[in-house]
């Protein structure tokens, strides 16, 4: 392992559950931030404190899909800049530097690229950039199904002075033939890479997908940078965060209930798989749905001992 790694935090989401924290469907991880933010700072500090360099703001749920169309209305705005400031707040009380990434969330349901609505996404996505904006060091669009979910982001966003970090998720094992790695839209993550160049990201990540596919859309992404942009400054980083989740079908309704999360996915088991994006290209790890505080305390521990050795 590479001293060089850039370590994210985990699923904010589980870990408020773990804790004790309101937690259900639909609200999601938004129920804590309405009902218990402390909590939610908490989970933050918690990260940090097991090594993550990036933290991510708990806004992931907070569209219309998951707190309903009204509720959003109402307060959307609001919980989007609370999100911002809670994760500012925490990362401000580390003793070492921790940025915050700012979530923008697939708007129209997670997996499920045939619900995308870009008109109907375009208000909601523009409110969360909105609440978010004064509190971020970079947008970290996640769980992107396709590819027209990052032109969408980066219509919003424009091109300001704040990086744009691009993350989609895979369609996992079990639910494909596909001798190539694709987004759940179907479309070729080596396509998703190129847009991501298109677009400027400054990393390029796949997220929410089981560990078991994430390596070779590793490699495709690498290959890809190597082959057409090797000297240019601006290829992006390589990043990988994985979710505990059994495979999710292609039909499956976005959140209809609270996964079940795998046993076989230890914080020792979980590095196997890290270590192994990394050797394929990885720059930043992490972890979400499922990966906690102690999955990332044995990746930092394990790039720093690495840091050391080298």
């Amino acid at each position: 392992m590479r001293p060089d790694i850039t370590i994210l935090d985990g699923g904010t989401g589980r870990e408020l559950k773990r804790i004790g924290a309101p937690f259900r469907q639909p609200e999601w991880s938004a129920l804590a931030l309405m009902e218990a933010p402390a909590l939610v700072k908490r989970v933050h500090a918690s990260f940090i404190q097991a090594g993550a360099d990036v933290i991510t703001t708990n806004s992931y749920a907070v569209v219309p899909f998951h707190i309903g169309a009204p509720r959003f209305d109402e307060v959307g705005l609001a919980l989007a800049a609370l999100a911002g400031r809670l994760a500012r707040e925490a990362a401000e009380d580390a003793r070492r530097p921790v940025r915050v990434a700012g979530c923008l969330p697939p708007i129209c349901g997670s997996y499920r690229a045939d619900w995308f609505d870009a008109d109907f996404a375009r208000p909601i996505l523009s409110t969360l950039v909105a609440g978010l904006q004064p509190h971020v060091d970079h947008w970290q669009a996640e769980t992107l199904s396709a590819i027209e979910e990052a032109d969408l982001v980066r219509e919003i966003i424009g091109y300001d002075a704040k990086p744009l970090w691009l993350s989609f998720t895979v369609v996992d094992n079990e639910t494909t033939k596909s001798p190539e790695p694709r987004l759940r839209s179907g479309q070729l993550v080596v396509d998703a890479v190129a847009a991501a160049m298109r677009l400027r990201a400054q990393a390029v990540l796949f997220n929410c997908s089981q560990p078991e596919v994430m390596g070779e859309a590793v490699t495709v992404a690498h290959n890809f940078i190597m082959e057409n942009h090797r000297s240019d400054p601006r290829a992006p980083a390589i990043g990988v965060y994985a979710n505990a989740f059994a495979a999710v079908a292609k039909d499956a309704r976005a959140n209809s209930d609270v996964s079940d999360i795998r046993s076989d996915l230890t914080p020792t088991g979980y590095l196997t798989w890290v270590n192994d994006w990394i050797t394929r290209g990885a720059q930043i790890v992490g972890g979400c749905c499922g990966i906690g505080p102690e999955h990332i305390l044995t990746i930092s521990e394990s790039v720093r001992n690495q840091a050391k050795s080298d």
